[in-house]
């Protein structure tokens, strides 16, 4: 086949085109610019892209393949930083790889590969996709084998059509045995770091990047730290700078620790709680992509993931009218954060997932 690896520089990525290679595929890499210019001079975007790209052009000399870049700034922050700063001003915890790879790697990216001719788009996702069967009509995502590593998490929004045409060939490999091939290559030097959590953001800090992309005063002034009841208990640097579950930066002394357990943009409020504030037995997931399977006209039974490294708990998922579901749990869970994934599984198959909705609305 002729095979696009998506490579960002790391080791997974390099270890596909190798891998694909190997296997005697027609294998070039393809490496998506994305970083946009910073608006307050924290960064020059030429610089980090630049030399981003000079790392992926050795690695790729290197594993004799051909190197394309592809410029996608303008449809990256469209797709996905817009939607990330959107749900930060809606008092939302978002996960952009999870917009990214819908809309922009197995959108984008891969619509541009078929038109060169391309018959798979290949990524260093530990995650694995199985052909149709008589349980299930379409192609099939699947965990990664390496329970530690597994991302198929990331990857619920994908669509068949896409599906088809990827390809996850380390969903059968651990990722410390790819470290070790790595290593016994000769590559490490030639790597970059792992990736970070959110690589439109070169510091690796978040808060700085909305500091700066959304930098209206409502949006930064602080604001009344709110107990359960109603009580100010303190005041806030900013809504934005606090996630459901946080513990850390409230500066809220007491005997007994305090969690974030709720944000209040509306009115510019932080709510905090006890631990045992922190658990829900619902919740209701919007925008759910059934990606290996048709839309149930009924409950089913799921284990539910609600974070990457949430550990999947038994529900009831109960799909709605409007392309929404309500999600029952048999125990409750800790910190349920409105805009991480909610992800549904069955055994190894990814059945589906969405959003997590706003507290108030969870049904």
């Amino acid at each position: 086949m002729r095979v696009a690896v998506a490579m960002s520089g790391g080791v997974d990525s390099l270890k596909t085109a190798a891998f694909l290679k190997a296997q005697g595929h027609d294998v070039f890499g393809v490496h998506m610019r994305v970083l946009p210019e910073s608006r307050n001079g924290r960064w020059d975007a030429r610089k980090v892209n630049r030399e981003k790209e000079d790392a992926v052009q050795r690695l790729a000399s290197r594993l004799g393949i051909e190197l394309r870049v592809v410029d996608l700034r303008e449809a990256f922050d469209r797709l996905v930083i817009q939607p990330f700063l959107t749900a930060y001003r809606n008092g939302l915890t978002p996960n952009p790889c999870t917009l990214c790879n819908p809309a922009v790697k197995f959108g984008i990216l891969l619509e541009k590969a078929l038109e060169g001719g391309v018959d798979r788009l290949a990524t260093g996702h530990y995650a694995r996709v199985l052909p149709p069967d008589d349980r299930f009509p379409g192609y099939r995502l699947l965990r990664g084998r390496d329970p530690a590593k597994d991302q198929s998490y990331f990857l619920f929004g994908l669509d068949r059509k896409s599906l088809a045409k990827a390809l996850f060939p380390l969903g059968e490999l651990r990722k410390d045995d790819v470290r070790r091939w790595a290593a016994s290559e000769g590559y490490t030097d030639l790597l970059s770091a792992e990736s970070q959590e959110i690589c439109f953001v070169p510091s690796g800090h978040y808060v700085e990047f909305l500091e700066e992309r959304i930098g209206d005063a409502a949006f930064s002034v602080p604001g009344p730290i709110l107990n359960t009841d109603g009580t100010v208990l303190g005041e806030h640097r900013g809504v934005f700078r606090y996630t459901v579950g946080q513990r850390r930066g409230l500066g809220l002394p007491s005997t007994e620790p305090y969690y974030v357990v709720a944000i209040e943009p509306e009115r510019n409020a932080v709510r905090v709680g006890r631990a045992r504030d922190l658990e829900r037995d619902r919740l209701i997931v919007e925008k759910v992509n059934w990606v290996s399977m048709d839309p149930p006209d009924r409950p089913i039974r799921a284990c539910v993931r609600i974070r990457y490294r949430h550990r999947a708990a038994p529900a009831f998922v109960i799909p709605r009218d409007d392309a929404s579901a309500a999600v029952r749990f048999d125990r409750p869970q800790r910190a349920v954060t409105p805009g991480q994934a909610a992800v549904f599984y069955d055994g190894d198959t990814v059945l589906g997932g969405g959003t997590i909705a706003r507290e108030g609305t969870q049904g």
